[in-house]
Parts: C-alpha cells; sequence; structure tokens
C-alpha cells in the first residue's frame, strides 16, 4: 500500500505534468522537420554567431564533446556548416552556417517563433508580464549556484531595442554602482547614436550577450575618430567602447569573451591597433584589458558624472 506524497511534492509533479503538456505544443513544427531537437539547437547557435569552435559549443551548450562531433558530423555532411581551420592556431577550426544552412535555419526559427506566440496569444498582456515574471522567479530560485554557472549564453549581432536597453542599463548600473549621475547615460546615448549614424558593417560591429532569453552584456567596436570637427576616421585603429556585462553574469567569461570578439574582427578587418578609453575605478573592466594584452597609454584626472575621477586611454597592437 502506498501513501499519498506530501502536498508540495504532488503540486510540483502536477505543475511539470501540466508543463509538459503545453511546452509540447511548441515542438509540433518540430517534429515536421528532418532535424532533431539537438540539432535544431545547434543551428540556431550558429545563426548567432560569426564562428565559434566545436570546444566553445561544447562548454556553452554543456553537451558531452562525444556526442556534439556526433551532431556536428551530420550537420557538414549536410553541408549545413562548415569548417576553416584558425590562422592563428592550427589546432583549431572555425565553424559557421553555410547559405544552405541558413536556409535550413529559418523556417526552424519562424516556427519557434510562431509557436511562443500562439502560447501567449490567448493572454492578455499583464497576464503575459506575470506569466513571464513566475518563470523568471522559477529558473532563480530553483537554480543553484553551479546550475546557474552552467545556463549557457551566447553573442549575437543587435537587434530592435537592443540600443536602447544599451543606455539604460549604463545609465542605471553605473548609477548604482558608482553613484555616477545621468550625465553619463546622456553620454552613453550620444555614443549609441552615433555607431547608428555610422555604421559601416565592413569596419565596425556591435555584440549582444545573451543568457536565458534575456541580454546580459554588450561591447561594440568602432572605427576611431580624431577630435577634429569632422571626426575623421583614424586610419588602421578601431576603438573598443560601452562594454558591459550584467552582475547576474559576471564570472562566466563574458567580458573576456567580448573583448576577444572586438580583437578577433579587428584583426579580420585589418586594423592595426585597438584603443580604448576607461576610468581606473572600473577595476574588473581593467583586469579583462590587461589579460586581452592591452596596455595603459595615458591617464589625466578629470570631473565628470558628479565625480572626481582619473581616466586611462589603453591600446592593443595588433602586428
Amino acid at each position: 500500500m502506498t501513501t499519498d506524497p506530501e502536498p508540495r511534492t504532488a503540486a510540483v509533479r502536477r505543475f511539470n505534468r501540466f508543463y509538459t503538456r503545453r511546452i509540447g505544443v511548441l515542438q509540433e513544427g518540430l517534429a515536421e522537420t528532418r532535424f532533431s531537437l539537438a540539432e535544431s539547437r545547434l543551428l540556431r547557435e550558429f545563426a548567432h554567431r560569426d564562428q565559434t569552435t566545436a570546444a566553445e559549443l561544447a562548454r556553452d551548450l554543456d553537451l558531452d564533446p562525444g556526442y556534439l562531433s556526433r551532431l556536428l558530423r551530420g550537420l557538414k555532411d549536410g553541408k549545413l556548416i562548415r569548417s576553416v581551420r584558425s590562422a592563428d592556431d592550427a589546432r583549431h577550426l572555425h565553424l559557421s552556417l553555410t547559405a544552405a544552412g541558413k536556409r535550413a535555419f529559418a523556417p526552424l526559427d519562424r516556427q519557434s517563433e510562431e509557436g511562443v506566440a500562439a502560447l501567449l496569444a490567448p493572454l492578455a498582456d499583464a497576464e503575459q508580464q506575470q506569466l513571464l515574471a513566475a518563470m523568471r522567479t522559477i529558473e532563480t530560485l530553483l537554480a543553484t549556484e553551479r546550475a546557474s554557472a552552467a545556463t549557457p549564453w551566447l553573442l549575437r549581432p543587435p537587434q530592435s531595442g537592443d540600443i536602447g536597453w544599451v543606455v539604460g542599463r549604463h545609465g542605471a548600473l553605473y548609477a548604482r554602482e558608482y553613484a555616477w549621475d545621468w550625465r553619463f547615460e546622456a553620454l552613453v546615448a550620444r555614443i549609441a547614436a552615433d555607431f547608428v549614424d555610422r555604421f559601416d558593417p565592413a569596419r565596425e560591429a556591435c555584440w549582444i550577450a545573451e543568457r536565458s532569453g534575456g541580454n546580459v552584456g554588450c561591447v561594440f567596436l568602432v572605427q576611431a575618430r580624431d577630435e577634429t570637427p569632422e571626426h575623421a576616421p583614424v586610419e588602421g585603429t578601431a576603438q573598443l567602447r560601452m562594454l558591459l556585462v550584467e552582475p547576474t553574469a559576471r564570472g562566466l567569461g563574458v567580458g573576456a569573451r567580448l573583448v576577444d570578439e572586438c580583437e578577433r574582427f579587428a584583426r579580420a578587418r585589418g586594423y592595426r591597433r585597438i584603443v580604448l578609453w576607461t576610468n581606473s575605478i572600473l577595476t574588473a573592466a581593467r583586469a579583462i584589458y590587461s589579460r586581452a594584452g592591452y596596455v595603459m597609454t595615458g591617464s589625466e584626472p578629470h570631473e565628470s558624472f558628479g565625480h572626481r575621477l582619473v581616466g586611462e586611454t589603453w591600446e592593443l597592437a595588433l602586428g
């Protein structure tokens, strides 16, 4: 004879059964494709990265390397991804989507979005916000430190709404952590607007770090400009700007990865050096720059954002 489980255990099991049934609706579209859920997830990762390596995928997705190798082999055999040996280290292969891979991913992405939209459609806006808040609460409460650290994150190009997020989060975080006033947020807004107005995809880029569906970091690499009224480009020089990592994602290597992406992009575009401007009190960012090989080339005290600060110029020579 069995006894009834504790009421709390029964409630959790009931919720699990309910949610499993509901979330199954989202997989109906995938069932009509030739891709498994794991293959679909890999295609999504490739679609949101310029290039990556098998080691990065295994780490970010917490996949067994052997299992991942079999999945990648199948995508290569289907001519959906290509591999190119790294010019910096011949032991590493850079992986990226082919044109066929992009065409194969497009309907998967569309079906997934349509499935989620159908799930949310019957709910009013306030109910949708309540549902999302409940999801975040469950995720936060059930994530141990180890599980939270293992949650995968990815880098992707900016989308609509990201520039506003960059400005707002810079203002909010620097006000909370350093008590900088709203003049700093205004400066970030001007820098972001200049990036959009002058954007040259052949010479400039932005990366957004995303984790669990939310933005957790960003960085911009732009063509450096002089101080003349015309702000003419400085030949051969790129500038790293607006590096930010949310507190919830710090310690996961997001900042270092964002800085590495800037260097990779700059080298590929033929820049000879990267420069950046920071402040002495931003010790975490300065440590990332130092580990990446940047050296401080100058410093000067200034009064900005309601504080007396020491501004620093750093530089990375690209050979």
